[in-house]
C-alpha cells in the first residue's frame, strides 16, 4: 500500500489562508478545529478550500515550501484558491 501525502489550504475566519502539509487530512483538520495549531487556534473557524494530493512525500513537502514564497503565494492565490 501506497501512503498519500497532502498540501492542504485553510481559510482562516481573518481572512487570511494557512497552507500545510500532511498524511491525515482529517487528524489534521482536528488539530486545527481543537485549537493545536499555533496559527490557526486564534483563527477560528477555518473553512477547507483546497487539498492537493501526492504520492511522493518529498515532492509534496518541496510544493508546500514552495506555495509559502512570494512566487507560491501569486500562485496559490492564482490558481488554488
Amino acid at each position: 500500500m501506497r501512503l498519500s501525502y497532502a498540501i492542504y489550504i485553510l481559510k482562516c475566519s481573518d481572512n487570511t489562508f494557512y497552507t500545510g502539509y500532511t498524511a491525515n487530512v482529517a487528524n489534521r483538520l482536528k488539530a486545527h478545529n481543537n485549537k493545536q495549531v499555533h496559527y490557526t487556534k486564534s483563527r477560528l473557524p477555518v473553512k477547507l478550500i483546497n487539498i492537493i494530493e501526492f504520492n511522493d512525500k518529498q515532492k509534496a513537502y518541496d510544493f508546500e515550501r514552495y506555495l509559502k514564497t512570494g512566487s507560491g503565494i501569486a500562485f496559490r492565490n492564482k490558481h488554488l484558491i
